[in-house]
């Protein structure tokens, strides 16, 4: 069991899993009704038992220092979980039992109840995926052992009787391979000489005469068709395959799939002590294993390897040679180089490459291997966006595409790439990982193939010196803030460069070299706060992506006009100090990209530079600020929008600017400080075309929204505006029906959400989420039991630093004591900051997700025992509030206490945007 909980990290959660749900052999449908519930609830004692046999066994491990994973915790809870939503179905099978036609066990309720509970009890094929030399063969090779470790008394409910091994060859797959190891396990004789089509049909014959049995394939490289092999899906067997691609998993239609992580620290530096002896305790040697130790990533196939290699090694300068040669990423003996870089190098040579496919007509593919190794240029976590730049600059993703299908096919190969293990979520959004050991392996790769130096990074890392390589397509420079100038001739001495990063550097100016370099394709220039100007640039007749995301330039490079092949443009321009030259747009026909967002809040696209713009034929994406002044200057038609995939157009001037992300698929016009109702001919067309509408210290809101109907809008956030509400007309149509996101914050002059119902006509009938913070005057949040109801589809409800909110659902116009079923919240998340007056919920609501925080004057929660089956997190603050809280039930707080999470240092900047 140590195994388990330590070596093997959280497959113990799975194996649970594995033997809890997959390997209870499951009753036939067509039994009796009631032999049905009497089969399930034995299987329902065994699988009580069993976690009260796993319990044991951690509580027994824990008492011997190991320490269990979180997931295992999980597990045990879960099968808690699964008991008490047991109780429950009990109660719909005592009902359904006195029903006429219960002797039909299809029909109506007994139908739903038995499906409901054989869906939670049965799973046939599981896929077990992760990197290579995670220990996904060791975990299934140990699974039968575990199975005999379990209590005797259950142990005969959980065997089958066969289990047979396949270990799957190398693509391209040999059925007749696998087919010869199932018919040697199975004893059966068959003509080699005989089709596969026949020997499939002796297998499945041979296996449908057992009870039950257990297939596992071992590396699995490409989708496996079962019925090819003549493996049977029968009730009460089960198929295990092991992969290192979840793609391939699905493509088998696993019915679950289990994950296996890297160990965490503290797990590896136990499995590599184990490995490498008590020598890596001692005094001198003990800080070079630790570093050792980490460089393994917590990998087990590399800890177990590189610890025992390490056995018995005494001279500190042995270990110091070890750790320099895993930093440079070079196997220190044959063995690591074996056991570990060409286990992972197997993962590499699987990848789908540009050279081993059939090209369709003339579209270009791209080259999945090149993309992986770009990857080691990183040292650490690396940006999607950045890294498909990279990608498309050197070619690794087509010639000819449009850079929106180009960025499509560079997230298919980071997803690819991820599902093959070889890369990983990254804890920022939109950022991904490598594992040190597969960068390690990368590296090693790259440089068994290449000779010449193509690609250089020297990304954080001071430059001493840099020679001439002439060769060279990529120079990644960015994340040096000490770095602040460049040598005057310094790119002459890359005239084959196709990317250039100088991102996150403190460089004042690019020198006049930069000219020279004709076959550059991406320049990227973001977060460099420093520089002020570029040089001119119209000899980079090849440049397709200009990126100086967050880079405050006063203006537009001389020879802007001559990059005809750009496609993305992304310079936010600060202190312009002259206008924009006219035409410059126009030349930039190739443009996909525009953004052109403000910094300090000085610089605005006139009506005649946007006119310009409009007529871009392969404009996808705008980011642009325009003159609040001349608004009404623009041409009353925007049919030309339509074509555009996504924008943000901000027109007007206050110094609170709303942030949209920089690549979403985002529709979004905000208004900023002026009166709308007046300039509303202009707008309204624009308006036609948004998904998301930004309302920033604006007047005229409220006859601007009667006035008008706008099909498209499915978000609106008002900031810091009056809502000088006037009643509506009688039976008007609404003006935002498809309306999904609500977000008010310090707004005034309205009591209730219902006031927008009453005064404008907004009936809600698709809201799923509403957030409003700081807006001082809110008494309730809906009126109910009048005209207006809760919105039946509302999932999500955040408010905070409401100061008069007293109550959430208060009844008006209605004489009931308590709110019909109807009028019940739906909502499943529900977040309460800093609501000092509110003291009550109104009814029990049925929730996933409760916050509440700093809302001292609520006593109770709006939970009953009926409506908190699906409570999954209460996070309560501060703790003194919970252990205050009055309950009609001890037992029912208990029940409660494992999904509590206290946190003391709550953040609130998300509120306060």
């Amino acid at each position: 069991m140590d195994i388990l909980i330590n070596v093997l990290s959280g497959f113990i959660v799975e194996v649970g899993k594995f033997v809890g749900k997959c390997i209870y052999p499951d009753v036939e449908n067509t039994v009796h009704f009631s032999s049905n519930v009497e089969n399930l609830t034995k299987e329902m004692e065994r699988l009580t038992k069993l976690r009260d046999d796993i319990k044991g066994k951690v509580e027994i491990a824990e008492g011997e220092g190991y320490k269990p994973k979180p997931d295992v915790i999980k597990w045990i809870d879960d099968v808690r979980e699964l008991e008490n939503e047991w109780e429950t179905m009990q109660e719909n099978i005592a009902a359904a039992k006195t029903l006429p036609y219960m002797c039909c066990p299809n029909c109506s309720l007994l139908s739903e109840v038995w499906t409901q509970a054989q869906n939670r009890i049965q799973v046939c094929i599981i896929g077990v995926w992760g990197a290579g030399g995670i220990g996904k063969t060791t975990l299934v090779t140990n699974l039968n052992n575990e199975l005999k470790q379990i209590d005797v008394s259950i142990r005969s409910k959980l065997s089958f009787g066969v289990v047979i091994w396949v270990t799957v060859p190398k693509p391209p797959i040999d059925i007749r391979k696998v087919q010869a190891q199932i018919v040697s396990r199975l004893n059966l004789k068959v003509d080699n000489k005989g089709s596969e089509i026949s020997i499939a049909s002796k297998i499945y014959q041979r296996l449908k005469q057992e009870k039950s049995f257990l297939v596992i394939l071992d590396d699995v490289w490409e989708a496996i068709d079962l019925d090819h092999v003549g493996v049977p899906q029968l009730k009460g067997s089960k198929v295990v395959i092991t992969s290192r691609d979840l793609g391939v998993c699905n493509q088998m239609k696993i019915d679950t799939e289990v994950n296996i992580s890297t160990l965490d620290e503290d797990e590896s530096w136990h499995m590599f002590i184990k490995n490498a002896g008590d020598v890596a305790k001692q005094e001198d040697i003990q800080p070079l294993a630790m570093d050792i130790a980490r460089e393994c990533g917590g990998l087990p196939l590399a800890i177990t390897v590189i610890g025992t290699s390490m056995r018995g090694k005494n001279r500190v300068e042995l270990w110091e040679d070890a750790l320099k040669s895993l930093r440079i990423s070079t196997p220190n003996n044959k063995e690591v180089e074996k056991k570990v870089y060409n286990v992972i190098k197997w993962s590499f040579d699987s990848l789908e490459s540009q050279d081993d496919i059939e090209l369709s007509s003339e579209h270009v593919r791209g080259d999945i291997r090149s993309c992986f190794l770009y990857c080691s240029l990183y040292p650490a976590a690396m940006s999607t966006n950045d890294l498909i730049h990279c990608w498309w600059g050197e070619g690794f993703l087509g010639e000819h595409d449009t850079y929106e299908e180009a960025y499509n096919r560079g997230i298919t190969m980071i997803e690819s790439l991820k599902d093959a293990c070889l890369l990983e979520e990254a804890e920022k959004v939109d950022y991904v990982k490598m594992h040190d050991v597969v960068r390690d392996v990368a590296t090693w790769i790259d440089k068994s193939i290449s000779h010449n130096v193509k690609r250089m990074s020297f990304i954080g890392k001071k430059i001493e010196h840099l020679r001439e390589c002439p060769e060279t397509t990529t120079l990644l420079l960015q994340d040096y803030y000490s770095l602040r100038e460049i040598p005057h001739e310094f790119f002459l001495s890359f005239p084959a460069l196709r990317v250039l990063n100088l991102s996150r550097t403190g460089i004042r100016a690019l020198p006049s070299s930069v000219k020279n370099l004709s076959q550059l394709r991406a320049l990227i220039l973001g977060y460099c706060y420093e520089l002020k100007k570029l040089p001119a640039i119209g000899n980079l007749c090849n440049l397709q992506l200009l990126d100086c995301d967050r880079t405050w330039l006063g203006g537009l490079p001389e020879g802007m006009d001559k990059l005809t092949n750009l496609r993305l443009l992304n310079m936010p321009l600060g202190e312009l100090k002259e206008s924009i030259d006219l035409g410059v747009f126009h030349k930039l026909q190739r443009l996909e990209m525009l953004h052109l967002p403000m910094i300090r809040y000085r610089y605005r696209v006139g009506a005649t530079s946007f006119d310009e713009i409009s007529h871009l034929p392969n404009l996808t994406s705008l980011f642009i600020y325009l003159d609040r002044s001349s608004i009404s200057n623009l041409k009353s038609d925007h049919t030309w929008m339509k074509r555009l995939k996504r924008f943000h157009i901000t027109v007007g001037n206050t110094s609170t600017r709303p942030e949209v992300p920089f690549n979403k698929s985002t529709r979004a016009i905000c208004l900023l400080g002026f009166d709308i109702f007046n300039n509303k001919d202009s707008l309204s067309s624009m308006l036609q075309f948004a998904s998301d509408l930004y309302l920033v210290k604006c007047m005229g809101l409220t006859k601007f929204i009667q006035n008008n109907s706008f099909d498209g809008l499915k978000s609106l956030c008002i900031k810091h505006c009056s809502c000088d509400f006037g009643p509506s007309e009688e039976g008007s149509d609404d003006p935002l029906p498809n309306l999904e996101y609500l977000y008010l914050h310090h707004v005034s002059n309205f009591n209730s959400v219902s006031d927008f119902h009453q005064l404008l006509g907004l009936r809600f009938s698709k809201l799923r989420k509403l957030d409003i913070h700081y807006c001082h005057n809110l008494t309730y949040l809906f009126n109910v039991g009048g005209a207006f109801s809760v919105p039946r589809d509302l999932k999500e409800i955040s408010l905070s630093f409401c100061g008069r909110l007293t109550e959430l659902l208060p009844q008006f116009g209605s004489s009931q004591t308590t709110l019909i079923s109807s009028e019940i919240p739906s909502v499943r998340k529900l977040c309460l900051v800093g609501l000092l007056s509110l003291k009550t919920f109104g009814e029990p609501w049925e929730l996933e997700e409760l916050e509440v925080n700093g809302c001292y004057g609520i006593r109770k929660l709006p939970l009953s025992i009926q409506t908190s089956n699906n409570i999954k997190i209460i996070k309560a603050s501060p703790e003194r509030w919970w252990s205050q809280l009055e309950w009609d039930d001890d037992k029912y707080k208990s029940n409660l206490q494992h999904c509590v999470i206290h946190n003391h240092k709550q953040k609130f900047s998300q509120l306060m945007l």
